[in-house]
């Protein structure tokens, strides 16, 4: 059954957003922020958690709009190999640079959790700058895209 229901959002995301350069800048916003998730899981302290779950979740928040950019991207600027279009070039980086940041914001996680781990004090504060990055990405990208429409 699960098969099925996976197929059909395979289908519809390839509907929204083709097999091209907004497919992919979409699943890898996805891949990286399911990996905040995972490193996440692993933490002990409750409190260090707690705080990261939060920060964790803002990103989470992010992942609609990620999505909404790149479909309207798709319509306006279709793509279906690896060329970047020209016309929302700056769209496409600020989008690959968000991923690039969530991706660095698991590390920077996995390296509070190794330190919390060994009995070390941790310091959410890189954790909280990367996800303002993140943010900042990700409204950048939705700028430039309502600059070219």
């Amino acid at each position: 059954m699960a098969f099925f229901s996976r197929l059909r959002a395979q289908r519809a995301a390839t509907r929204d957003l083709g097999e091209g350069v907004w497919r992919r800048a979409h699943d890898r916003f996805q891949r990286s922020l399911d990996r905040v998730f995972q490193v996440i899981e692993g933490i002990a302290d409750d409190e260090v958690y707690n705080q990261l779950v939060k920060e964790a979740n803002e990103m989470a928040e992010l992942l609609p709009t990620v999505r909404q950019i790149c479909c309207a991207a798709q319509r306006v600027t279709p793509s279906d190999d690896e060329q970047i279009p020209q016309a929302t070039a700056g769209v496409h980086r600020s989008l690959t640079k968000s991923a690039n940041d969530l991706a660095t914001t698991a590390q920077v996680i996995a390296m509070m959790r190794m330190q919390a781990e060994a009995g070390g004090q941790v310091d959410i504060n890189a954790v909280q700058h990367r996800a303002r990055l993140v943010k900042e990405d990700v409204s950048a990208a939705a700028s430039l895209f309502a600059d070219n429409e």
